[in-house]
């Protein structure tokens, strides 16, 4: 085992130095790749910057992932590789000269198919003291879905410095200490190579970001999400929801948010600026200060969920219950502070 640790720590090192470095060298105006990012209607920031940086993520992921491989092998490696290649290649096409939605849809479907082919559908789902069996295509429907979900919602949130690349460190983070605590030496260290991939591009990214990681980056991370949630839960390393509790901050908000426009018969495809991370930040927060905040949630819920993986049901429902009235309590308060800005804003424009 002593053997083992040693293979997976150099390996991460391995990944956060290289995405560091290819992270600097994506930051130079002269790099080959480089793709400006110019402030819309959906942007937090106001000048044009470089995005892209997620492919040193995605390049650290796949040299120091294939060494994870040699040293544990995995089944439906294959098809993990084909399902991350697809959505790479329409994510990098998309950044450069944005590809229609329905292709990229498209294209998050085939991969999510790849991926079930893999192996990797849920066919129970388990919530505290309740576990729910299912039907292969009921799993495989459900597992669909989450996967272009998860792509999708991690786009979505991919819209503040620091935000995207600190919910992939801390959330494949504490997918790591679940592995290790399940025995599972394979799923923690591809999981502490992507934290550490995420973490060697948070370098450049956090506020004020010199880089930002473009849909490369956040797309991959989102199938990645994804794909660990279904593998961690298969293999029996955690139930599916401690995973959904993980990822809640980017879960929680996407889908609040998604559900909120749906019923103002908003045009859910255009780009807005009404998540809760963006109403923070337009109230006067800022970048810096904001993503602070969310790195104490995230972290939060990796704690809880550590916690809570092996509890007794009693205390795994206190769990739930806890965090949903913490997400609602927040969404309140920023909600408020946003009308409040917003009002204060109208007041100071009136002659």
């Amino acid at each position: 085992m002593r053997n083992d640790l040693l293979i997976i720590i150099f390996l991460s090192l391995a990944s956060i130095i290289l995405s560091a470095w290819l992270t600097r060298l994506l930051c130079h105006p002269a790099a080959p790749f480089q793709i400006l990012d110019h402030p819309n209607e959906r942007s937090l920031h106001e000048r044009p910057t470089p995005r892209g940086g997620g492919l040193a993520i995605l390049i650290a992921f796949l040299v120091c992932g294939a060494a994870v491989s040699l040293f544990y092998p995995t089944r439906g490696l294959a098809e993990i590789t084909l399902g991350i290649l697809v959505v790479s290649i329409v994510s990098l096409l998309d950044d450069r000269y944005s590809v229609p939605p329905i292709y990229r849809f498209l294209a998050h479907g085939i991969a999510a198919a790849v991926i079930l082919y893999g192996g990797f559908s849920l066919q129970k789902l388990e919530i505290p003291g309740v576990t729910w069996h299912w039907s292969y295509v009921a799993g495989s429907l459900f597992s669909a879905v989450f996967i272009v979900w998860m792509i999708n919602l991690y786009n979505f949130m991919d819209g503040m410095d620091g935000f995207a690349g600190g919910m992939a460190v801390s959330g494949f983070g504490a997918f790591a200490i679940l592995g290790w605590m399940a025995g599972h030496d394979a799923f923690m260290a591809i999981n502490l190579v992507i934290s550490a991939a995420a973490a060697g591009f948070l370098i450049f990214n956090f506020p004020p970001a010199r880089i930002f990681m473009g849909d490369i980056g956040s797309s991959v991370l989102g199938l990645l999400a994804a794909l660990l949630s279904l593998w961690g839960a298969r293999d029996g390393v955690f139930p599916f929801w401690i995973a959904v509790l993980v990822f809640s901050p980017f879960i929680v908000d996407a889908t609040v948010t998604l559900i909120r426009r749906l019923l103002r018969r908003e045009k859910i495809w255009q780009a807005h600026k009404t998540h809760y991370y963006q109403q923070l930040v337009q109230a006067g927060w800022g970048h810096r200060k904001t993503v602070i905040l969310e790195y104490a949630i995230m972290i939060g819920c990796g704690v809880t969920a550590l916690w809570g993986a092996h509890a007794s049901a009693e205390v795994q429902a206190a769990i739930l219950v806890a965090w949903a009235l913490l997400y609602f309590l927040f969404f309140f308060r920023v909600s408020r502070l946003a009308i409040r800005h917003r009002s204060d804003s109208t007041g100071a424009r009136r002659p």
